[in-house]
């Protein structure tokens, strides 16, 4: 076996990298999110405002667009860190899901199958009908808990009309033998303004905090993934101020955040577009433990947005975007968003 430094070459999962002069063996596994765009099956549900998305609404969304999306779906979420670990993610987080059925059918298509991915899923009151999820490889993940936090907001500070949106998704399990925590958010839209909307999105991070502070007052050096579409950047003050999620790891202390995405965002990076403009709503933050440099259990390696060039729109006017599913009528693409992703990594027993 040949042995690189950054970047690593991989074989049934694990890794050789050199830090410090020192080459030792590493397991990885992704961990990833991915916003999936309105992913509705193609038959009315009463409950919700769904009828758009079925064969006789305004977007004819009928069951071969429903299939067509799902093996695009799929296509993606098998790809994201494979071309590293061999595999698809060990976890990933989603959003815009209809409900359990549409998951299911996703994990049973060709690209997915055969990694026997288990499902985390309640129920949301969001009046659209979309929800947040986790999937996980069964072989890779055991879930031992799991609560969706309810998000109570109203539509503005004097009002008394409450906004029904998405829960929080918090999900804890053994990674390998280590426990992990990843909480899945996919906070309130933009909608009416960022201004305006933004004390939303204040809330969803203060419910956020106080999941983190719960898991924090367990075991301060927990492992903790929050992960989402945040509809806010990096810089955002619900990301900043609330969560105080840090954009330099190399002064932390216990129970503080990193946000990899953060430095992306100075970049200039983003996952979708609006306006000739990039945002980086979709975001995975760390807390302390995930950040340290002592690779005997799993630890942060590195993050990105996948990007690849089939997920880009080729053409027209939105060249250059994500290559979304529905513009006026179904494209065959995929999302409006790109999905992020970290690694983590830890010494191969053998080698410690």
């Amino acid at each position: 076996m040949k042995h690189f430094s950054l970047p690593l070459f991989f074989c049934f999962f694990y890794i050789s990298i050199s830090f410090s002069q020192t080459e030792k063996t590493y397991k990885i596994n992704t961990i990833a999110f991915y916003n999936l765009e309105n992913l509705f099956d193609f038959e009315d549900d009463p409950i919700t405002f769904d009828d758009d998305r079925t064969p006789e609404g305004k977007d004819h969304w009928t069951q071969e667009i429903y299939r067509a999306k799902l093996g695009n779906m799929a296509k993606v979420i098998s790809e994201i860190g494979k071309d590293i670990t061999g595999t698809s993610p060990a976890i990933i987080g989603v959003s815009e899901i209809e409900n359990r059925r549409v998951l299911e059918d996703l994990l049973n298509q060709k690209s997915l199958v055969t990694q026997e991915y288990g499902i985390v899923h309640f129920n949301s009151p969001d009046r659209r009908g979309i929800d947040v999820a986790l999937l996980y490889q069964k072989r890779l993940f055991t879930p031992t808990n799991y609560k969706a936090y309810e998000l109570v907001i109203y539509n503005d500070q004097e009002s008394s009309e409450r906004i029904y949106t998405r829960d929080q998704l918090l999900v804890s399990g053994m990674l390998d033998g280590e426990k992990i925590h990843i909480i899945v958010n996919h906070w309130p839209s933009r909608r009416g303004g960022e201004a305006r909307s933004r004390p939303k999105r204040i809330k969803a991070a203060e419910l956020n905090t106080k999941i983190l502070d719960s898991l924090f007052s367990e075991d301060p050096y927990a492992k903790i993934i929050t992960m989402g579409d945040l509809n806010d950047d990096p810089t955002s003050p619900s990301v900043k101020e609330v969560l105080k999620a840090k954009r330099d790891r190399s002064n932390m202390h216990i129970k503080e955040l990193y946000n990899p995405m953060e430095e992306m965002h100075k970049k200039g990076l983003g996952t979708l577009a609006y306006r000739d403009s990039w945002n980086l709503f979709d975001q995975i933050i760390i807390s302390t433990e995930l950040t340290k440099r002592d690779f005997s259990s799993y630890r942060f390696y590195k993050a990105g947005i996948f990007n690849k060039n089939y997920l880009i729109t080729p053409r027209g006017q939105y060249r250059g975007y994500p290559f979304r599913s529905f513009v006026n009528g179904y494209t065959g693409g995929y999302s409006d968003h790109f999905p992020v992703y970290i690694y983590l990594i830890k010494v191969k027993s053998d080698d410690k």
